[in-house]
Formats: C-alpha cells, sequence, structure tokens
C-alpha cells in the first residue's frame, strides 16, 4: 500500500513525473547507445562481399532513379516462408556499402535481394523492355528507353571518390580505372582482367546485345545479375559464420 501511494504521489504531480520520466528515458538512452561508441563497426563483416564495380554502381544510380525500390524490396526476412522463396536471408554485410540501402517493406513485386544469376542477361532485358511478355501477371510499366540512352562514362570516376569519402573502400587504382573498368565490363572481347582483380564475381557480358553502344540497359542488368552473388551462403552458417 505504501509503495501505492508513492506511486499515485507521482502521477499526481506533473512535474516530478516529467522529470521522472526524463530520468528514466535517459538512462535507458545511455544503455543502449553508449556501447555503440565502442565499438568500431556495428557490422559483422562477411566473407565475399565487394564494392559495386563501376558498371554496376551506375546500375544501382538508374535502379534509384527509376524507382524500383518503390515495388521491389532488398530485404529477406529470417522467416521460413521468406527463405523458400526468396533463400537465404539478408545479410546487413550485404548492403554495407549502399548509400542509401534499398531495404523495404513494400512488395509489389518480388524481392530482389538474391536476382542475381537467377536469369539470363536476355530474361532481364525482355523484362525490362516488355514486362509481361515474361511475367504476365506483371503490373510493371516498361523501361525500353534504357536500351537508346548511352551510359555517361565520363563522371564515375567521380563517384567512386564520393563514395570513397563516405566510408566505401574504393582505392586509387579503382578510380583511377574506373572508366576502363566500366567499359570493359561490358566488352567480353575486352581485357577484363583489371575489372576481375578489382571486383571479384563481377559478371563480363554484353548485357543488352548491342556491343557497339554502352546503354543505361547494360549498367541496369548488371547491377541486376550480381545482387546476391557474393556471399557463398553454400559455406556460411548464418549462426557462427563460415564452416
Amino acid at each position: 500500500m505504501a509503495f501505492l501511494d508513492k506511486h499515485k504521489t507521482l502521477e499526481r504531480n506533473a512535474t516530478l513525473l516529467m522529470v521522472t520520466s526524463l530520468v528514466v528515458v535517459s538512462v535507458g538512452g545511455i544503455v543502449e547507445i553508449a556501447p555503440l561508441f565502442y565499438l568500431e563497426n556495428t557490422i559483422e563483416k562477411v566473407e565475399g562481399m565487394r564494392p559495386y564495380s563501376p558498371l554496376e554502381l551506375a546500375g544501382r544510380d538508374i535502379y534509384v532513379r527509376e524507382g524500383c525500390y518503390v515495388c521491389h524490396s532488398q530485404m529477406i526476412r529470417p522467416f521460413r516462408d521468406e527463405v523458400e522463396r526468396y533463400g537465404p536471408y539478408s545479410l546487413a554485410a550485404e548492403s554495407m556499402y549502399d548509400h542509401p540501402f534499398q531495404w523495404g517493406s513494400k512488395r509489389t513485386g518480388p524481392d530482389l535481394a538474391r536476382v542475381g544469376a537467377r536469369y539470363s542477361n536476355e530474361w532481364h532485358v525482355q523484362h525490362l523492355i516488355e514486362p509481361r511478355s515474361v511475367v504476365p501477371e506483371s503490373v510493371m510499366p516498361s523501361y525500353s528507353f534504357l536500351l537508346d540512352a548511352p551510359l555517361a562514362v565520363d563522371n564515375i570516376a567521380a563517384h567512386l571518390k564520393a563514395n570513397a569519402a563516405v566510408g566505401v573502400p574504393y582505392d586509387e587504382a579503382m578510380i583511377e580505372n574506373a572508366r576502363a573498368d566500366m567499359l570493359a565490363q561490358a566488352n567480353p572481347d575486352a581485357d577484363t582482367s583489371g575489372v576481375e582483380e578489382r571486383y571479384p564475381k563481377a559478371v563480363i557480358a554484353d548485357f543488352d546485345g548491342d556491343p557497339t553502344t554502352l546503354t543505361e540497359m547494360d549498367a541496369l542488368v548488371a547491377y541486376l545479375q550480381m545482387l546476391g552473388t557474393l556471399v557463398d551462403f553454400s559455406t556460411y552458417d548464418p549462426t557462427s559464420g563460415y564452416r
């Protein structure tokens, strides 16, 4: 009863209630936030993750520009139905080089976190040109104009520098060779050794089927084809790391 009387006093005194609430919230905030100042990184590093190649980075920009993230999330939740449909659930490390990340809760279309290597380049191009030709129930608009839009290549080095400024580990060699790497990745006949060395598992291909021009379609398909392909989940155990 004595405790209830004290609680009644607290509830009836607005000033005392406000001060007490502030103290409780402050203590809780300190307990949650203070440890973060002593952590070097809150994201567990995962073997295989690397920065986007210049072509993939340009494709990601197009993906964001066209609002693809509005209908497609890139976040597979740790639930059985999610994992059975899309594949292993998303790891924070898979988005560590995204600015901004593409996680979300809205899915008009399927989650794309593991779409890489699931379909051919030709399928992606056809899907972007006329979605209903490959997915009859699709409500996605056509992005056929990407085939006729030349990809801007002259500012890609500056783009890598900007990402490096916010923590993406692009080194001087990556920045210096950004334009050449972008052109080489979309041309299987070019010398692609530099791209493969700097960006392991990068897909080398003439993505849009037209080797004469580097287009925004090339870049977008290159980005889609790498999503979810960098981490080897056959050797990774989410509960304890690599087996």
